[in-house]
């Protein structure tokens, strides 16, 4: 047996000798630390014996020791129907290791006793909420790294002259023997007495499922896309085993999912159930004081969860849809602020009851021909409405003012901006998975963005509605390229940051109006797009007829209303993600504006306002300044 094999050997018996002997009044966490230790003898048992022959006489020795704290703890567990069939399992575990059977089949014996285990004493071996190896990384660079070296080899620096040394995370072999389960495990118990502590304390479930999934990369190689294996096959399953029953192919692609598990595509109301099932562990869990857990699977389930219906439940009932989507922020905000648990109960089930209506609401046939067509409409035109208003209103003051290569730099960031929306909906739909928090982070720190550019740009144009040397200004300094590349940035990102939603919300109208509806569907959006190029005509063709000085006027209060639209968007994306909280107050609401009852929200407008009236006083005392002059 290797080193690392060695290193968890020695280590992982005094916490289990000790653990054994507490079980009694912890059922469950007994139960885990007997899979934990199942396990590893899946794991290290096929490298002590080979051929029937035994490789190292004290590391064999190891193993027997093991197997008898493993019967310690399935004795002192609490009596469950299974548990005779669980200790002749051990016996007959233990059997097989005296008489150095092949090491395959110790492991599926041990894999075996584990699955048996794990359902007679209710451990979940399933994260309920899908890992994201993204959220690991930092976590390995922070806690990891400093043994086990940047790349997971074994070589950090403070893992030197360690006895045994740190474990080597891309052995492929002992990898492949181990469950992402095993790895979470391991994580979250620590192995006592040594330098790798336990770190349930320091990490929350939901961050050692990512870390393991990362740590689980390692050893894993860009797959050829394949069948998707379960969230809980994922988890519970080894690559070895997947191997033995499907080929290697199946285990490489395995490997790779299992290192970045994609979310699960469920049907409507498989995932207001998956809703419902995560929401109820987030209160148990705020139940038992794991608040910060708690927190989290509230914005799984919005995110893995209500976001993926919310465009078709929009479809139908876009009210229902809004009053749904308060109930599940009312609940997410009580763990914030750390209400009492019978007040977040009392705000979880009204979220379930409006689940419970939205779910009604999906459960009924496919949409009307009606429908589908103005669902479809209403997504482009209500999705592209800000970005041809900023495209139009950059295009036309270029043009009146005769900057035609600065127009081909707004053509090309809005050309760019189209082909980087359909790659990376290909990448997401494709190769990679981008979670539903990814999505709406990219989507608020794009129209925060976006609202700083528009009202400098808004305030750019008032400066100069004016200013009798605009024109050289404009060559000196728009030409010059600068100015070019802040608008063709601007058009980027006023493209952009829609196009990717667009396309979502188009996939599941499409499912969602089935065969027959979808001519409607092309039908609205071909209306959507005509009512769109129209208004963008209009304010082109009106531009040229209106004088330089009202054009920039307009131009800039347009431009700044759209900031104020755009801060507001982006404050409700990032609520949604869970990066920042919600306070709703009594206020009108309009979503095309951005308007929404939230104290964040309004905040944000109202410190747009501010700066709105900041730069046009500063830029209205310097016009009469220079008219005084």
């Amino acid at each position: 047996m290797t080193s690392v094999l060695r290193f968890f050997s020695w280590l992982l018996l005094p916490v289990l000798a000790a653990c054994s002997l507490t079980v009694m009044a912890e059922p469950i966490e007994g139960a885990a630390q007997a899979l934990h230790l199942l396990g590893y003898l899946g794991a290290d048992y096929p490298a002590t014996v080979a051929n029937g022959q035994i490789i190292d006489s004290g590391e064999y020795r190891e193993q027997l020791e093991f197997l008898t704290v493993l019967q310690g703890l399935i004795v002192a567990l609490p009596a469950r129907s299974e548990q005779a069939e669980l200790e002749q399992g051990v016996a007959t575990l233990r059997q097989g290791i005296e008489q150095r059977v092949d090491g395959g089949q110790v492991a599926a014996q041990a894999r075996q006793l584990a699955t048996t285990l794990a359902t007679a004493y209710g451990v979940s071996q399933t994260p309920a909420i899908t890992p994201d190896p993204s959220r690991g990384a930092p976590l390995f660079a922070q806690h990891c790294s400093v043994c086990h070296g940047a790349s997971g080899a074994g070589d950090g620096p403070a893992g030197i002259g360690l006895e045994p040394p740190p474990a080597n995370l891309r052995e492929q072999a002992r990898l492949d023997r181990l469950s992402l389960y095993d790895l979470f495990n391991s994580i979250g118990l620590g192995i006592d007495g040594t330098d790798m502590a336990a770190f349930a304390d320091q990490l929350d479930e939901r961050q050692r499922w990512d870390l393991a999934s990362y740590i689980a990369g390692f050893s894993a190689a860009p797959a050829a896309k394949g069948k998707p294996f379960a969230i809980s096959a994922l988890a519970g399953m080894t690559p070895a085993e997947v191997a033995a029953a499907q080929g290697e192919t199946a285990a490489a692609v395995f490997r790779a999912q299992r290192a970045q598990p994609p979310v699960q595509q469920r049907g409507p109301q498989q995932m207001i159930e998956h809703i419902r099932a995560t929401l109820e562990q987030s209160l148990a869990a705020y139940r038992a004081g794991d608040h910060e857990q708690a927190y989290d699977l509230s914005i799984g389930a919005y995110l893995e969860g209500f976001e993926l219906v919310e465009s078709a439940l929009d479809n139908l009932d876009a009210a229902q849809r809004k009053t749904t989507e308060r109930a599940l922020m009312a609940y997410r905000q009580a763990l914030q602020d750390g209400l009492s648990v019978p007040q977040a109960a009392q705000r979880l089930e009204q979220a379930k009851i409006e689940l419970a209506i939205s779910a009604a609401l999906l459960d009924s046939d496919g949409l009307s021909d009606s429908l589908s067509f103005f669902s479809s409409l209403l997504i482009l035109l209500r999705e592209g409405l800000e970005a041809i208003l900023v495209l139009a209103a950059i295009l036309a003051f270029l043009r009146n003012t005769g900057q035609q290569q600065a127009v081909r730099s707004v053509h090309l960031g809005w050309g760019l901006a189209l082909l980087a929306g359909v790659g990376t909906w290909a990448l997401a739909a494709y190769l990679i998975d981008v979670s539903g928090a990814q999505r709406e982070l990219l989507e608020g720190l794009t129209a925060l963005f976006a609202s700083v550019m528009v009202l400098w740009l808004g305030v750019w144009m008032h400066d100069r509605r004016h200013a009798a040397a605009w024109q050289d200004y404009i060559k000196s300094s728009l030409v010059g390229g600068g100015g070019r590349f802040g608008f063709a940035v601007l058009a980027f990102f006023s493209v952009y940051r829609e196009l990717f939603e667009v396309i979502l919300f188009y996939e599941t109208l499409w499912l969602q109006a089935g065969p027959q509806g979808h001519g409607m569907v092309l039908a609205g959006a071909a209306a959507a797009l005509v009512l769109l190029l129209g208004l963008a005509w209009v304010i082109l063709r009106g531009s040229r007829k209106l004088p330089l000085a009202t054009f920039f006027g307009l131009n800039a209060m347009m431009l700044c209303v759209l900031s104020v639209v755009f801060a507001g968007h982006g404050v409700a994306a990032l609520q949604e993600a869970g990066v920042l909280g919600t306070r709703p107050v009594t206020f009108v609401e309009f979503d095309w504006l951005g308007i929404h009852d939230d104290a964040y929200s309004l905040a944000a407008q109202a410190t747009a306002l501010a700066a709105i009236a900041l730069l046009y006083g500063r830029s209205w005392l310097g016009g009469r300044q220079r008219l005084t002059a």
